[in-house]
């Protein structure tokens, strides 16, 4: 077999605005174990969007955005329903910039000789495929990216800022997740936007530019991330997954008080995963952990139990088509730094 053999069967993303999630959601609140999880969560979830002074942050890791789940978080973002992202640099970079710049992904089986694809130069995601030249392409558009940037460190909401820019011109594939939100004036956050396709072209954007180079700030990151939650202390998190962007933004309530502006708990809270907290794999703990620490109220908080692709398209399909978004107030946040 050669490389197109293996690329041949494109992802496709699911579209939320294509489903009738209601029936199944409202059937599922009568039921038990990860369905009635998923109820409860979609109610929490269109709770916050009811809530006018609710500031709604998602939170990504994992790679849901290249199993099909895409369309989806720009879709959030399109329609209302998000004010502020923090993701890996994976599910930015590598996934959804990759595409917007028109390369795909594919269906793939974990059942395969890795060291097959190795020598194709195709790297695998479970049981999808990416081309490694293609990924390396991304690289150095991040690379080329940089070099028309003033040398200077910028948080990961700037630089992403820029990545938006860059794909109004430049995108062979329109309505990606990093151009809808730089359109929309939602800030785009990865703390750890060194772990991935940004660190390489970075990487080599540095190589060539010793002298004067545009580097990442990761504390900037954190505290203008902490100033929305200062900006709109009412704040509901939708975590898909744990890691780094589920505590960067939780954190953000300390940081608040550290700063000397008391702010709430985060009022809402919602994560999917199938982590076991036992040996903190949950990334360190469940919500209602999480308020031991300040940081979550555990009054609309849920944990669900599952693999987000089953279940994150019925929960954010039901809220679009309970309609609570139409209404909401635009906080449009990533206009507050350029005050």
């Amino acid at each position: 077999m050669n490389k197109e053999d293996y690329l041949k069967k494109v992802v496709q993303h699911i579209d939320i605005t294509s489903l009738h999630a209601g029936p199944i959601i409202d059937a599922m609140r009568n039921m038990s174990f990860s369905a009635r999880e998923l109820a409860n969560a979609a109610d929490i979830y269109d709770r916050m969007l009811s809530d006018h002074d609710c500031a709604v942050i998602l939170t990504i890791a994992g790679s849901t955005s290249a199993a099909g789940c895409m369309q989806v978080y720009s879709d959030l973002v399109k329609y209302n329903m998000v004010d502020a992202v923090v993701a890996t640099g994976a599910t930015i970079v590598d996934m959804d910039f990759f595409e917007a710049l028109g390369f795909k992904h594919y269906q793939g089986t974990p059942h395969v000789d890795d060291a097959t694809l190795r020598s194709l130069y195709i790297d695998r995601i479970y049981d999808t495929f990416i081309d490694e030249e293609e990924l390396q392409e991304c690289d150095k558009t991040i690379a080329v990216i940089a070099d028309e940037l003033e040398g200077r460190p910028y948080s990961s909401r700037e630089f992403i800022g820029e990545m938006g820019k860059f794909l109004t011109q430049k995108a062979k594939k329109k309505n990606s997740l990093v151009q809808t939100a730089y359109e929309n004036d939602v800030p785009i956050f990865c703390p750890a936007f060194s772990d991935c396709s940004a660190g390489f072209g970075l990487v080599l954007h540095q190589h060539e530019h010793p002298e004067k180079h545009v580097s990442i700030d990761s504390v900037k990151d954190f505290r203008e991330l902490t100033q929305i939650k200062m900006e709109t202390p009412t704040s509901g998190l939708l975590m898909i997954g744990g890691g780094v962007p589920k505590n960067f933004a939780q954190d953000t309530v300390i940081c608040a008080e550290m700063l000397g502006k008391e702010v709430p708990m985060h009022k809402y809270a919602i994560q999917i995963t199938v982590a076991d907290v036992r040996d903190g794999a949950c990334s360190s703990s469940t919500l209602k952990e999480a308020s031991s620490w300040g940081k979550v109220d555990t009054t609309y908080e849920q944990m669900v139990y599952a693999e987000a692709t089953t279940v994150l398209p019925l929960l954010a399909a039901y809220a679009y088509e309970k309609g609570n978004w139409q209404n909401r107030p635009k906080h449009r946040f990533a206009a507050i730094y350029k005050k």
